[in-house]
């Protein structure tokens, strides 16, 4: 097996296409937004005989705690077996060794999305648990090509009622929306709700540039759910290679008896639909009966009464390549307790 960079958007998207275990993280235009975020990316695709056999999307990570490279949602590849997947990761794990030496970063962080079960787990022996995830290691997700009312009869019984209550009312609209500059306006209520629920907000900078990077391919919509003409909820819902991704949220506490939420969720998967997905990705999961007191346990439990099941992936994993690491190391611990994830 060999490396080689990819420069063709069409070979990297026409890779992915015929993958099913993928995330947008690995796309093309995310790593558009990277460059745009001001990070330094590779998309790196591992070749086994002339033929493509998987793809990774490697960016370098500059931050008060440390260099680093990560593999965000990745490697990404076509088999599912352990032996193939095991000589991709040793061909990667070393090109990324030497990319970390030229690029002074202390570690490699591999965050992939491979089934958390012992074979795949087995072929990270080389690595250490990361002490902090940055993207998600499990997911709910809900297959979307049954017709709508298949999918409501499959939904928990209140979040059913919730949404049909919520069409009824005639106060009641969702609105969707491609225009760049409703970003600031969603990011103005992030804001608020992330004062709220005590976690630190994406930027507007940074809510606008991975808008603009999806933006040419139709690949992102905002919903805003609102009653009596205010902003009640609304979401950030990126489409992409068959799926759609419920990425970021907003609910105002003085709404929740409408259940706006519900519908603008609902109204979310139906554009999903009439775009041929397949998939409807929620995004984030953490078992709420095991860890009822965690800050995604209430939206979890939203989330799972739409039905669908858990994916569960490898957990996030560190290469350490220098003393430096354990700087970072005992920073994202306790960065980790002091958000209580």
């Amino acid at each position: 097996m060999e490396i080689r960079e990819i420069t063709d958007k069409n070979t990297w998207e026409s890779f992915l296409a015929g993958v099913a275990e993928k995330t947008f993280l690995q796309s093309w235009n995310w790593g558009e937004f990277s460059r745009e975020m001001g990070e330094k990316i590779w998309r790196l695709g591992i070749f086994d005989q002339n033929e493509l056999a998987a793809v990774a999307l490697t960016e370098k990570k500059t931050s008060k705690r440390g260099t680093f490279l990560l593999v965000p949602h990745g490697p990404i590849t076509q088999s599912a077996a352990p032996k193939p997947k095991a000589e991709i990761l040793n061909v990667l794990t070393e090109r990324l060794k030497l990319l970390a030496d030229a690029e002074k970063a202390s570690f490699v962080r591999v965050n992939p999305i491979w089934e958390r079960n012992p074979e795949n787990n087995n072929l990270f022996k080389d690595f250490r648990p990361a002490p902090l995830q940055m993207h998600p290691e499990s997911s709910w997700k809900l297959d979307i090509r049954p017709n709508p009312e298949d999918l409501l009869s499959q939904m928990r019984k209140t979040t059913r009622y919730l949404i049909r209550q919520a069409q009824k009312n005639r106060d009641i609209r969702i609105d969707q929306s491609q225009n760049l500059a409703d970003v600031e306006k969603f990011s103005r209520f992030h804001d608020q709700v992330s004062q709220r629920q005590r976690f630190i907000p994406f930027s507007l900078e940074y809510l606008q540039k991975e808008f603009r990077a999806f933006a040419p391919d139709d690949g992102v919509r905002l919903f805003f759910g609102y009653h009596d003409n205010e902003v009640a909820a609304g979401s950030f819902v990126v489409f992409w290679s068959g799926i759609g991704f419920y990425h970021h949220a907003i609910s105002l506490t003085r709404y929740a008896k409408f259940s706006i939420p519900y519908l603008l969720q609902w109204e979310a998967i139906q554009e999903a639909k009439r775009r041929n997905c397949v998939l409807y990705d929620f995004w984030g999961f953490i078992d709420p009966q095991q860890y009822p007191r965690h800050p995604w346990a209430g939206p979890t439990l939203f989330k799972m009464g739409f039905g669908g099941r858990v994916f569960e992936y490898v957990r996030t994993r560190d290469l350490p390549l220098s003393k430096k690491y354990w700087l970072t190391y005992f920073f994202e611990r306790l960065r980790k307790i002091k958000r209580r994830l």
